[in-house]
């Protein structure tokens, strides 16, 4: 092999990883394993490739890539399709088709051995040698719709000729890398939506009707491969950098992408996940606030591609340079971008705002419920058992064990609230309602952010018993007794006295079926919004389940199911929220960034300097 004299000359690994892959360099069957899993770039990048992977537990396993044919458009067809994908995820939000950037499927995903991975790049090769001359200029396209798909369909005549090429290339790749490929049989299309949701077909419709389907385009016949484990899995990608506190989590860089299996999440702890890192290629626990969904192919690699050039008096160009990893559609180009824009804020003028948050860091879920205990003499005065205690707890008229079931928010809980409330400041949020949930923890977060925003004395708190949790996963027998407005004025709360709520207290009942929470958050929502005629921001500060629940109805979305549903809140943390906005046409909403940035930090377990100190 050719490569393995500059890579035993490259130092990038510290020592003792360096040791190892001086070792691995010296396996045959390791670096064609690494050469695959990098598209057979540089040796570079086959060493960096080992280096990273040197505590991979699955390093040899003898289990190859998987690899697929596409046709993808290029030029000003291929901009087009993107600017379409970009407006559809701003009006109706991401579907599946998005998860992998434009192409036409030319086979089905196949093994090749990594020693014979050079054997499919000159199969592609040939093959489009062999139809270069033939291959259409032109490829007719036919708008296709139904209730769950939306794409292209091509033509009989350049279908015939493109299955040719997908089959010359299967002919050529049992020759040349023993594989066995099976040419798409299927009628050839290109997709634009999938497995959307019914009420957005007549908008996903509209928008791919703008799309001209004779634009001028380049086709290029691209081999891909990904790792054939984690076909099934979910793709996150780390936004922030995390250092591992314990032996069993995961290290994370920005930007590395997880592997995800959703069916083997037991051992996992709330805001929690355990992944499997592309990078590396070890497992272990990751915090999933630090991650954000990715796409499909963002973990696939581009080997090689083959460019079919439209008759012109040139001869078609093979690009048998290794490429890049599939990357990302690039931005629009400035002038388009800027056209769209424009025409984009002359369509989606905002009339309201709801800005759903989720309350601060409560103390019970950082001391455990017997967090009272903890915190009270036996004469019954209060003290800080811990600096995260808060310096005080409100009277109230049913004595200190209301609060067991209707907990206050812990010192870090009350700091995050602030810094949420000077960041809408910051941002010049324009708040002209405030509503909360009667539990304490959501009044005591929407009066801090109203102090932050310098609006407590302007601002009224409209306390709506509609906005609590779903009392099934609240430990009482019995509706908790929330202090009342009398008491929170007496602390100098900002409350409304005069505002009545949609949803009387007494109405609230314990261990409630999911589907009369779901009715009792859909008739709270559109009452609060029809009783708001007036510009500006709805401040909602409610519970973890509270970014979904209240939002659906609103976007005119189905409920989820409930074990859907309890999976998704435990991924909200504190101060989590979600934005919504009312476009003027039509008196719909849709769902943006939120006006200010989310709140990560790192846990501080307690700390006890003789127990760790003194230890002998």
């Amino acid at each position: 092999m050719q490569v393995l004299g500059p890579v035993l000359q490259w130092t990038y690994a510290p020592h003792k990883s360096y040791e190892k892959v001086q070792e691995y360099s010296l396996n045959l069957d390791l670096w064609l394993k690494a050469l695959a899993a990098t598209g057979h770039k540089t040796a570079e990048d086959a060493a960096k490739w080992l280096h990273c992977h040197c505590n991979d537990p699955s390093l040899e396993d003898p289990i190859p890539q998987e690899y697929a044919l596409y046709l993808c458009p290029t030029g000003p067809l291929n901009d087009k399709l993107m600017e379409f994908w970009e407006e559809t995820k701003h009006q109706c939000g991401k579907n599946k088709a998005q998860d992998i950037s434009p192409h036409i499927t030319l086979s089905e995903f196949f093994t090749c051995e990594d020693q014979k991975v050079e054997g499919l790049y000159e199969a592609l090769k040939r093959a489009g040698d062999k139809f270069s001359n033939v291959f259409p200029s032109i490829i007719s396209l036919s708008l296709h719709s139904s209730s769950t798909y939306i794409g292209f369909f091509v033509s009989d005549g350049p279908a015939n000729v493109i299955k040719s090429f997908a089959t010359a290339f299967a002919t050529e790749a049992a020759a040349l890398a023993d594989c066995s490929v099976k040419p798409s049989t299927k009628q050839l299309h290109l997709t634009l939506a999938n497995k959307f949701y019914p009420h957005h077909q007549k908008t996903l419709e509209q928008l791919a009707k703008s799309i001209n389907p004779k634009q001028s385009c380049h086709w290029t016949a691209v081999l891909y491969s990904r790792d054939m484990r984690f076909v099934h899995y979910q793709i996150l990608r780390a936004v922030f950098q995390y250092k591992p506190q314990n032996i069993d989590e995961l290290m994370l860089n920005c930007g590395d992408l997880i592997y995800v299996d959703r069916a083997q999440q037991t051992e996992a702890c709330n805001g929690w996940v355990i992944g499997i890192s592309h990078r590396t290629g070890c497992r272990g626990f990751l915090p999933e606030n630090y991650t954000e969904k990715a796409n499909e192919s963002d973990t696939w690699v581009k080997h090689r591609e083959y460019i079919f050039t439209p008759a012109s008096g040139q001869q078609p160009r093979n690009q048998s340079e290794p490429s890049t990893k599939l990357k990302c559609p690039s931005p629009l180009p400035r002038n388009v971008a800027k056209m769209f824009g424009f025409q984009l804020s002359k369509k989606t003028a905002v009339q309201k705002g709801l800005l759903v948050m989720r309350h601060g860091e409560r103390i019970d879920h950082v001391f455990g419920k017997s967090w009272l205990q903890q915190c009270f003499c036996p004469d019954g005065n209060y003290y800080r058992a811990d600096l995260n205690f808060p310096a005080s707890l409100p009277s109230r008229k049913d004595g200190i064990k209301s609060f067991e079931y209707d907990p206050p928010l812990s010192s870090c809980g009350i700091f995050q609230s602030r810094l949420i409330g000077e960041g809408l400041l910051e941002k010049k949020v324009q708040v002209s309602s405030i509503y909360s949930s009667p539990a304490l923890r959501c009044i005591q977060t929407a009066q801090i952010v109203l102090e932050g925003l310098h609006l407590e004395q302007e601002t009224k708190i409209r306390i709506e018993p509609g906005l609590f949790e779903w009392t099934k996963w609240e430990s009482f027998t019995v509706v908790p007794s929330f202090m009342t407005q009398k008491e929170l004025t007496e602390i100098n709360y900002s409350i409304d006295t005069t505002y009545k709520c949609n949803f009387p207290l007494s109405a609230l009942m314990p261990s409630e079926a999911y589907e009369d929470y779901v009715k009792r958050c859909s008739s709270s929502i559109k009452q609060i919004i029809d009783s708001c005629t007036t510009e500006g921001t709805i401040l909602m500060v409610g519970h973890g389940s509270s970014l979904d629940a209240f939002t659906r109805p609103l976007l005119g979305l189905p409920s989820r199911d409930s074990k859907d549903f309890a999976q998704l809140v435990r991924k909200i943390p504190s101060l989590g929220m979600c934005f919504c906005e009312e476009i003027q046409e039509g008196k719909t909403w849709q769902m943006i960034n939120p006006p200010v940035k989310m709140i990560t930090h790192g846990s501080n377990a307690a700390f006890n300097w003789k127990n760790v100190l003194l230890d002998n």
